[in-house]
Formats: structure tokens, sequence, C-alpha cells
């Protein structure tokens, strides 16, 4: 599923691509057929994310609410002015990487015949966005919208959002804190990477409970996986590893070198060289060093 830094990265390119301009919206799978008619020929006046929500806001004061959940992703073309990424959602077959846009400057002749299930088309003038596989899609009021953000955790990527309140939600818990990372409610658009990795970095055990991480622990968390985030929507792609980890110098850091234990079990820990181990925990699997988060 992708997590939270792909969907703001989702958010920056519909600002660039499409804010200001006036949409087509159309539904070729036909799904979306009501939805669609009551956003099209609508101005996008601003794109959103909150954790892994992203909202798309029209001049109708509607707004699109799409949650790509496992198998959602976007298609992205356009003439010479689109400079985004082709893709962005799942499935990725090679890591979490988006693809930069290799148009050629040739003429633009609108967008191409729709490929499989396209729950949603956004085409402008200059460009054209294709939906497919998305857990959720639908036309929400304003008011709606905020309901839906009122039930989710802070987002570290929102400048707004606020580490403190993370921890008071994190340790008033009973449960594990490798399942209250991966808990909307708690932390908005963290996912089985980042869970894996961040509390791998703070050498946390995915076991101990939320109410016994400390305040210190819990600012910990907020500050690593604030930077991690950042650093993904910066690159496109989930890279948790310090250079001096890697087993490789080369640039852009291999797939194999981007983690320290997601996707890693029985491989030696990069820090301490014990077998890296894996479990489920919520129905989702779990890596982790059981010498470095002995904790």
């Amino acid at each position: 599923m992708p997590e939270g830094h792909s969907i703001h990265r989702l958010a920056r390119q519909f600002t660039s691509v499409f804010a200001g301009h006036r949409l087509a919206v159309s539904s070729p799978q036909g799904r979306f057929a009501a939805g669609a008619e009551r956003l099209d020929g609508h101005v996008l006046v601003d794109a959103w994310a909150h954790g892994k929500q992203l909202f798309l806001g029209f001049d109708n004061d509607l707004y699109l609410r799409i949650h790509l959940g496992l198998y959602g992703a976007f298609d992205f073309g356009g003439d010479s002015t689109f400079m985004g990424a082709s893709s962005i959602g799942a499935p990725r077959k090679v890591g979490e990487r988006e693809v930069a846009s290799d148009d050629d400057g040739g003429a633009y002749a609108g967008p191409p015949p729709p490929k499989g299930a396209v729950r949603v088309r956004l085409v402008s003038e200059h460009g054209w966005a294709d939906l497919r596989g998305p857990t959720a899609c639908e036309v929400i009021t304003g008011s709606e919208r905020a309901a839906v953000v009122a039930r989710l955790g802070p987002d570290p990527l929102q400048d707004r959002s606020d580490g403190g309140d993370f921890a008071a939600r994190l340790r008033r818990r009973a449960s594990p804190v490798g399942l209250l990372l991966m808990n909307q409610e708690i932390l908005a658009g963290v996912g089985n990477v980042y869970r894996a990795e961040v509390l791998f970095r703070q050498r946390l055990s995915p076991w101990r409970l939320g109410k016994d991480v400390r305040e210190d622990e819990a600012a910990g968390l907020w500050a690593d996986i604030s930077a991690l985030m950042r650093n993904g929507v910066a690159e496109g792609r989930i890279i948790t590893t310090d250079p001096e980890d890697r087993d490789s110098p080369a640039e852009p850091v291999p797939v194999e070198d981007a983690h320290y234990v997601y996707k890693r079990t029985g491989l030696p820990c990069r820090r301490c060289g014990t077998p890296v181990a894996g479990t489920d925990m919520g129905a989702r699997k779990l890596y982790w060093c059981p010498s470095c988060q002995d904790r």
C-alpha cells in the first residue's frame, strides 16, 4: 500500500499540473459515473493530503476523496509543460519509486485510449490523469472532508501537525507499538515499511506497549518518522539506511541497500549481524532485529 509520502507527492503533482484548470472528469469504467458528473467541467482549486487520504478540491465546493489502498495508482501524461512522475501508487515492480516523465516535447494529441479499468479520468488542456483500483473514491462536501480528517491522527508531513498529540495518543494505549504505528487514528500516513524501519532505527521492540513508551522515545519516533517521510517525498521512494550502513556507496541507493530490516528476513542485521526476524503482526508482515530491538 502506498504510504503517506506517495500521497503527498500526488497532492503536489495535482497542484502543479491541474490547479486552476477546468477539468473534464469521466469514468471510463463506469463505476464512478455519477460522481464524475458532479465534478465534470469544474476548476480544480487545490489538492491536499492527510496521511493516506487525498482530497481534490473543486470550485463548486466539492471534494474528490481518494484512498489508493493496496492496488490503487494514478497514471499521468501531457504535453511538454508536464514534468511530473508518470505513475504514482501501487503496485510497484521495484521498491517505492516513481518514474519521471520522459515526454519528448512532441505535439500533444490528448490522453490515450483508456487501458484497463479506469475508475476516474481527469483531463485538462495540457495533461491527463487516470485512476485505477482505489479502495475509496467518492465526492464529498467540505464538512464531510473535515469529519474524515478528524478521525485521523496527526500527519508528520503536515507543518501544523503536533508530535505531542501523537505521543499522547500512543502512550495511552495498551497495544504493541508495532500495531499502533500502523493505526491511522494514532499516526496518519505510516505503513508497513516505515513501521518496521523506524522501530529498528529507534531500537524499540515492536512488542513494547504504547503505554510503556517514554515521552522522549515517542518524541524520537515522531522526529525520525517526520524526517524519513520528508525524504520520501523528495526522493519518490523510501530510503531509511544511513550511508555507513550500506553495502555499496552507489547512487542512487540500490534497492537492496535501502532498508535495514524490511523484507530482509534471515539476512544479517546491518548493525549487529544477527539474522533479521519476520513474523505477522496485525495481518501484515513484521520485520525486526531481535538483538538491536530487545527493549
